[in-house]
């Protein structure tokens, strides 16, 4: 008999957790040592003194630290994490130096000096942990499939390539009206086929699973009454779309189907929604216009410098609704970059400058876009703006693409955050399913997230990949 599945949590939100739990742990020691031996100034009150470890935390989570590539690659997460509580050791000590009691503080260069070693080390010693507790399988899951077929198979593919989970056992349920097994899934490792002679819930059980997934390749004859027990005895069943939606970050436009997405729940622009991401866009763009404004002026003598021509440039791009709007950024290509009309830009395309290739390995060519988000043209987070040109033809080829112009376009997003640059449709097709999963999932919240991630994708621009 298969033994009850260990798993519970992801290991991105357990690892959350110990950054969390050691910071609270070990921040007050190294603030009584720092007190203690270099400083006869009284204790920060508490708000001043929780900005250091959420603000470490935040950023350990900006620079991507809890996404899968980073929790399976444990070398690189050590590496970046000195980094990462720098930055947020440095923000936190910048606010406790300018805000007023009970935020600031007067001794926030101690803090400083305090905080480094301190969330360094516990940064280190929750990835340890979590590397030994991955090495005990902690965070595998258990997953039964209800069918054997191609989207079987396609179901546990895309899961092990993009889950946040980093591991599944699967027990695959043929069903009836399957042709046969998919002869790839013998192959997969942690895959087998479950017997059901003693009933769908026999079956379950034996295995330990944690959820159930309804994924045949024809729907029809589906044991409906055994799924019902199988629920009613506290195993969670799942459709195959939502299922994977919800666990990959997007929306599978290759398998998507018209009727489940009529029916599902998002795409709900609520009028408080709408009037804080707003406030959200002007507040953000404001900020950083107002802090960038010295490189983005020295951007523009380099660019006017390089080749004597203007440093920004106007082109027409599509935003909600379809309407086209003039979008501002720096000049990145040469003159005659676009002679023979519209071209897609490529990762190394030859008619980008050298001061060019910069800006845009930095982004900084699209800090211009701030004023395009100011005058309402675009929002700070949504779907990248394309030419009116690409748009029409991407429309004909892809279904649904339509469907990405129901919020303004933005100065970063969802898919600028999780996919590498391509221009091809293939690679079109995939950031259109992040666009999708945005603006179905549409929320302040959510905005919030994802301009916290792009601080990763400025800094290493091509590790993008979830």
């Amino acid at each position: 008999m298969v033994t009850p599945s260990r798993a519970g949590l992801a290991a991105g939100p357990v690892l959350v957790l110990l950054d969390t739990a050691f910071a609270l742990i070990a921040w007050p020691v190294a603030l009584w040592l720092a007190l203690s031996l270099l400083s006869t100034a009284p204790w920060p009150r508490l708000p001043a003194a929780a900005l250091h470890p959420l603000a470490c935390v935040l950023m350990l989570f900006a620079l991507g630290l809890y996404r899968r590539d980073a929790l399976q690659q444990t070398r690189r997460s050590l590496g970046r994490a000195p980094f990462a509580v720098l930055l947020g050791g440095a923000g936190a000590s910048v606010l406790a130096a300018l805000l007023p009691e009970p935020f600031g503080v007067a001794q926030a260069g101690l803090l400083f000096a305090a905080a480094v070693p301190c969330f360094t080390l516990t940064a280190f010693a929750a990835r340890v942990l979590l590397f030994l507790l991955r090495r005990r399988e902690a965070f595998r899951r258990r997953l039964v499939i209800i069918g054997a077929g191609q989207r079987a198979f396609d179901l546990i593919l895309l899961l092990r390539r993009e889950s946040g989970t980093l591991g599944y056992d699967v027990g695959l349920i043929r069903h009836p009206v399957d042709a046969a097994v998919d002869p790839r899934l013998a192959e997969m490792r942690s895959c087998s086929v479950l017997s059901v002679d003693a009933g769908i819930l026999a079956a379950v059980r034996e295995f330990g699973t944690d959820q159930i997934v309804v994924a045949p390749d024809d729907r029809r004859g589906l044991p409906m009454e055994a799924l019902l027990a199988c629920r009613t005895s506290g195993y969670p069943v799942h459709e195959y779309l939502p299922f994977l939606e919800n666990e990959i970050g997007r929306i599978d436009i290759k398998r998507i189907e018209l009727g489940w997405l009529l029916y599902a729940d998002g795409f709900h622009f609520r009028p408080l929604d709408l009037a804080l991401k707003r406030a959200l866009d002007i507040g953000a763009a404001a900020l950083l216009l107002l802090l960038a404004g010295p490189v983005l002026l020295a951007a523009c003598v380099a660019v006017r410098a390089e080749d004597g021509g203007p440093a920004l440039y106007r082109q027409s791009r599509v935003t909600r609704g379809g309407r086209v709007f003039r979008i501002m950024k720096l000049r990145t290509m040469r003159m005659d970059a676009e002679k023979f009309g519209a071209v897609y830009a490529q990762a190394r395309d030859p008619r980008i400058t050298r001061i060019g290739n910069f800006l845009r390995r930095t982004r900084i060519d699209e800090l211009p876009q701030l004023l395009n988000v100011l005058r309402g043209d675009m929002s700070f987070v949504g779907p990248r703006p394309e030419r009116p040109e690409f748009t029409a033809d991407l429309g004909k080829k892809l279904p649904l693409y339509e469907e990405r112009h129901l919020v303004r376009a933005g100065l970063t997003g969802w898919a600028q955050v999780n996919y590498p640059y391509g221009a091809s449709l293939d690679d079109s097709r995939s950031k259109l399913s992040y666009d999708l999963y945005y603006v179905k999932n549409f929320g302040v919240l959510f905005d919030i997230l994802i301009i916290l991630q792009t601080l990763r994708v400025v800094l290493w621009p091509g590790n993008t990949v979830r």
